[in-house]
């Protein structure tokens, strides 16, 4: 199975998104809103229905990238969006290990899980190839096993070892706040670019 445009634009054409929340999910929205700069690039990659950058662009922010594979999902965004398209929002449809650039803020909502694990190294080494020198990589990532993929399954020890070279691990604990579906299932990552590489 190719995990490409087509299987992904197949997926949000059929209405196949099944771990889609519908909404920002609450421990980002509670992270979000404790930030303090406005300005700061933030990324959001295999952004889906963009519920992060809906949230963000209300609350005033200005420099907000979300990268997806899907070319029927950045159509969708790009008329939903068109009032900050270009401006505040930039949408990029491409392979996020493709993309180019920097920033402050990654945000991490079901695209870790959405990858083939081969790709897991990768996934690490383009996160901190995309992230400005301090900069953090915050999200979600599932801490269970799934019956059939995508998602793929995942656990804390797994991640702990991922991620640790590149990395210095703020946080990486039990979700306090998923929502009711979700909860002891999820894992809450503060990871912060590690400068000694």
């Amino acid at each position: 199975m190719e995990l490409d445009d087509q299987y992904w634009s197949g997926r949000y054409i059929k209405n196949e998104s099944q771990w889609d929340l519908g909404a920002i999910s609450t421990p980002l929205k509670d992270y979000i809103d404790q930030l303090n700069e406005l300005s700061v690039s933030i990324l959001i990659p295999g952004g889906g229905n963009s519920y992060e950058a809906d949230y963000l662009l209300k609350n005033g922010y200005t420099d907000v990238t979300v990268v997806d594979i899907s070319a029927v999902i950045c159509s969708e965004l790009e008329e939903k969006y068109k009032a900050y398209s270009g401006k505040e929002l930039k949408i990029v449809h491409a392979d996020f290990f493709s993309l180019e650039g920097q920033y402050d803020l990654i945000l991490e909502q079901t695209f870790f899980c959405a990858l083939d694990p081969s790709l897991r190294k990768n996934y690490v080494l383009k996160m901190y190839e995309l992230l400005k020198p301090n900069g953090k990589l915050v999200g979600l990532l599932f801490n269970r096993s799934f019956e059939s993929s995508p998602p793929f399954s995942g656990s804390k020890e797994e991640y702990l070892e991922l991620f640790a070279g590149e990395f210095d691990i703020e946080i990486m604990e039990d979700c306090y706040n998923s929502i009711e579906r979700r909860k002891g299932t999820e894992l809450f990552i503060k990871l912060k670019k590690h400068e000694s590489i």
